[in-house]
């Protein structure tokens, strides 16, 4: 699938929401996460045939989903940076796991090939602070000794907007680089040392895409979808993997979700020598005590279905389907937290 074809997929639901709008009074409304949008797009496309409803869901990225669901303007926000226990509480908010996945380092150079190129995390770090420069840098040919190197100069492209994708990334950075952790660290939003800045995981792809030299940070699907040169990596265990289904499960086979308070779990750097490092989740986040109950109970309805009737499409879209046991735990806590009248506004179990 190309950049187009996304673009397409966004319309597409665009206009299935402004067609069920014409027709129902309540759609589903959401924005957040470009990380999770493929995925959202194909569970809407489906749960449309399926039921008739339509999602409308912006693609605005996860600081723009936080701002809207905190700001009661939409029924659920989705972040790849989940909210502490604090900061839910505080605002009255819920939040649970939707789907897992991996960020992928994205390339543009010419006679490299996707899989070629392996980079570590100190490397990457130096790369996105501007202290390696160019391609051939000593650093970059150690871990290459096979590769063909250009002497060309290295594009840093980077999410300009608040990105989950954009917090993942640099909490990476700053468990395998002191030198970014202090001088940079982690965060929605940094003060990037070097590079060029674009919106979602939409614009980085376009513009690695378009630029030679280039080096982004995108969600594995937008890699895949958009034919980029992803690279392998060397991860915790000192392993050199692939970004794929397998390297993805493993770093997520780790998480305890069960004793992760607020469901708050950060999945990169993960042991294990498949695990691919920089492993994600999006968040679905929603008001506890919900203005609109009526939209609140349309929400988790279709968040049930997508748990029991959504993971073939997203394996398909090599992301990682939430393990039933945890849907058990995320049933349970939603039962009991979002309330109307002093009743849960739909049962998920």
């Amino acid at each position: 699938m190309t950049m187009k074809v996304i673009a397409r997929a966004a319309l597409a639901a665009t206009v299935l929401a402004a067609g069920a709008l014409s027709a129902r009074a309540a759609d589903i409304s959401g924005a957040g996460s470009t990380f999770i949008y493929p995925v959202f797009a194909k569970w809407a496309d489906t749960y449309k045939k399926d039921t008739g409803t339509g999602i409308n869901y912006q693609s605005i990225g996860s600081g723009g989903g936080i701002k809207q669901i905190k700001a009661n303007t939409v029924t659920f926000g989705a972040t790849d940076a989940p909210l502490m226990e604090k900061d839910l509480n505080d605002n009255g908010l819920v939040q649970w796991p939707m789907i897992m996945g991996g960020i992928v380092p994205v390339v543009n150079l010419d006679g490299v090939k996707a899989g070629e190129l392996v980079l570590d995390g100190d490397t990457l770090a130096k790369i996105f602070m501007g202290t390696v420069k160019t391609w051939n840098d000593p650093a970059i040919a150690k871990l290459n000794p096979g590769v063909k190197l250009p002497e060309t100069a290295i594009v840093v492209v980077h999410r300009s907007d608040g990105s989950g994708t954009t917090f993942n990334f640099t909490n990476y950075l700053s468990k395998v680089s002191a030198d970014w952790k202090g001088k940079v660290g982690e965060n929605s939003a940094v003060e990037w040392p070097v590079g060029l800045g674009a919106k979602g995981n939409e614009g980085v792809a376009q513009n690695v895409a378009n630029t030679k030299g280039a080096v982004g940070y995108v969600e594995y699907a937008y890699a895949k979808q958009n034919n980029l040169v992803t690279t392998k990596m060397v991860n915790h265990d000192g392993k050199t993997v692939a970004p794929a289904m397998d390297s993805f499960s493993s770093a997520a086979a780790n998480a305890d979700w069960e004793h992760a308070p607020g469901f708050y779990q950060i999945l990169t750097d993960q042991p294990g020598a498949q695990s691919w490092p920089i492993t994600a989740s999006t968040f679905v986040v929603m008001h506890k005590d919900p203005k609109d109950a009526a939209a609140s109970a349309e929400a988790l309805k279709f968040f049930s279905w997508a748990f029991k009737n959504g993971q073939k499409e997203a394996e398909a879209l090599d992301y990682i389907p939430i393990p039933q046991k945890v849907v058990t735990l995320i049933a349970a806590k939603v039962d009991s937290s979002i309330m109307s009248g002093g009743k849960p506004v739909y049962d998920m179990k």
